[in-house]
């Protein structure tokens, strides 16, 4: 007997449209929770690391009243303005266990009389011992950084690559852009050398501009590069023993945080998933077995007329895999576009460091939720296919008349 397997799987389907539906919605509630939870989990840790390595620091040296203001500036990015003596910059390189050093000093533009755009935060540093921007920028301009010149975060929009940024009554042209890392305080901030903020002190004094309120001796924080025979947090120790009024952050223990805070919150989504996941088995499992009482006497026509077992069983698990299909593809689009709608909030609501995924990354998240999308479908209509091969033509006939 020559049987089209799909067609018939088809004609069935359709014949029981309700219950097809349910069945494509339950798999698509599972592969739309599981594409939302995998592309945030992706995303967040992407990002740590990404920023982490940006950020090239193993420990952050800044003011001990501003611990609290610097860690939310690390995370959130959120701008905060806080200054000590540039003379402790000296004193941390001098500091055992520690291989390099780099200050740099924060700024934020006004609204009045200042800058083309308000509120916008200023990182100030000195080329020389930078390992933040500086190895980014000399693998792609192969140059230093002049006194006229800017970098700016992926995030700042306002300024394209190649124009003139208008700052406290200086104008910076914008060499180069930084690859976006999540962390808002690189991909929203603009990047001076010390040498662009003395020529904007001067400016806005002899200008008609708002004046830049900012004494020359001042620094924001010490990013500090650990030797690699020493531990970070040993040196973080060292520097707070041996310099007054300072608090070491060992950014590792910020991330780690953050990892431990993100783990209790997706468990308990992971934990709501599997639910979802094992009452979506199990209404699948309910109504194909119902599906395949109530097609007693049609399975038992169909032996009789010469199909075989294995038949049968194929028909059950091609209607499973095609709402499965369809509910797998439903699921992943309605993440999606809730993912982009509400990305912005998304983004706020963590207040951590957060990168879309790449478009590699995206397609293996994709293949993943859609690949498991099949199998919740296939593994729920294993029992009703086995029971449904196993029936005999006479009686099933008999039974369902």
């Amino acid at each position: 007997m020559n049987i089209g397997i799909f067609s018939i799987a088809k004609k069935n389907l359709s014949r029981r449209l309700f219950r097809s539906i349910a069945i494509s919605i339950s798999v698509m509630i599972v592969a739309a929770t599981l594409f939302v939870v995998t592309t945030i989990m992706s995303s967040v840790q992407s990002s740590l690391s990404r920023a982490t390595a940006r950020l090239g620091a193993d420990i952050m040296v800044v003011p001990k009243e501003a611990e609290v203001n610097a860690r939310k500036l690390l995370l959130s990015g959120d701008p905060s303005l806080f200054y000590m003596d540039k003379s402790i910059e000296g004193q941390v390189r001098k500091t055992e266990g520690v291989a390099r050093a780099s200050s740099q000093v924060f700024l934020k533009t006004a609204e009045y009389k200042c800058c083309a755009t308000g509120n916008m935060f200023i990182i100030g540093f000195d080329p020389k011992n930078d390992f933040t921007i500086m190895p980014w920028l000399s693998t792609m301009s192969k140059r230093n950084i002049e006194a006229n010149e800017a970098v700016t975060g992926m995030a700042v929009t306002i300024y394209a690559l190649g124009s003139k940024a208008l700052i406290y009554g200086s104008y910076l042209n914008i060499i180069g852009l930084l690859e976006e890392t999540g962390m808002k305080f690189l991909d929203d901030s603009v990047f001076l050398p010390y040498e662009a903020i003395e020529k904007m002190r001067e400016n806005s004094k002899s200008k008609d501009v708002k004046e830049l309120n900012f004494t020359n001796g001042q620094i924001s924080d010490v990013l500090v590069q650990v030797d690699p025979e020493y531990s970070a947090e040993r040196v973080a120790i060292f520097i707070e023993y041996n310099i007054d009024g300072v608090k070491a952050i060992v950014t590792d223990q910020v991330i780690s945080a953050v990892r431990k805070q993100l783990f209790v919150l997706i468990r308990s989504i992971i934990i709501i998933s599997i639910v979802l996941w094992i009452m979506a088995l199990l209404l699948i499992g309910v109504i194909f077995s119902m599906i395949v009482n109530e097609r007693q006497r049609e399975i038992g026509l169909l032996r009789a007329m010469g199909a075989k077992r294995s038949h049968i069983f194929k028909i059950i698990l091609t209607e499973a895999s095609v709402l499965s299909a369809i509910g797998g593809i439903a699921g992943i689009a309605v993440g999606g576009v809730g993912l982009y709608l509400f990305k912005g909030f998304i983004r706020s609501s963590l207040s951590i460091p957060y990168l879309w995924p790449s478009p590699l990354e995206y397609t293996w998240l994709i293949s993943f939720c859609f690949i498991l999308s099949m199998v919740t479908g296939l593994l729920a209509v294993m029992y009703p296919a086995a029971k449904s091969m196993l029936m005999e033509p006479y009686n099933a006939i008999r039974r369902g008349e």
